[in-house]
């Protein structure tokens, strides 16, 4: 029987890892998650975790990520979780300068609980986490010891040491990986 897979896409964190190491971030999540998975395996449902934009945004930045996670609702197989973003008053400790930004909220929390909820319930054989974020290190250790395996899948910049630590495979993501997904070539 082909090992089950599910795979886990901390989108914020991806999307920001595309951004610096590619220069774009219009990836096919369709077909990137086919790649990941392979033709040996077989994927049992994709989760993509982001948050919405607040009206403190601009209209044209709302409106694309609306067209973004209509995009993702047509791929087969694929399921948007939604955190939230929360407003929060920010001192520099260099120049004591107040600023406000949106910080993301329950991202990490719901992928976590939903890989370990995967695990438990035997909905999958293998998880893959596209994340390079050092906070989901527990969740593929409570992963691991209900028998499951972790697959890490991040560009090496910026991927936290504790994952690459906790993961049974690690697998590095390079320009050359992402160039065949991207929608506009």
């Amino acid at each position: 029987m082909a090992d089950r897979v599910a795979v886990f896409i901390d989108g914020s964190n991806f999307y920001y890892q595309c951004r610096d190491n590619l220069g774009r971030t219009d990836v096919d999540f369709g077909a990137f998650t086919g790649w990941l998975v392979s033709p040996a395996r077989t994927l049992v449902r994709t989760y993509y975790y982001t948050v919405p934009l607040t009206p403190d945004h601009s209209e044209e930045q709302r409106t694309s990520q609306q067209k973004f996670l209509g995009a993702l609702h047509r791929v087969p197989y694929l399921e948007v979780r939604l955190g939230k973003l929360v407003r929060r008053d920010t001192t520099c400790p260099a120049c004591g300068d107040h600023r406000e930004r949106h910080v993301e909220k329950g991202v990490d929390m719901r992928i976590g609980v939903d890989m370990v909820g995967g695990a438990a319930k035997k909905l999958y054989d293998t998880a893959i986490l596209v994340s390079g974020d050092g906070d989901l290190a527990e969740a593929i250790k409570a992963v691991k010891e209900l028998g499951q395996h972790v697959e890490v899948a991040s560009f090496p910049k910026g991927r936290a040491y504790e994952l690459m630590q906790e993961a049974d495979v690690c697998r590095d993501l390079t320009v050359a990986d992402l160039t065949p997904f991207y929608l506009h070539p």
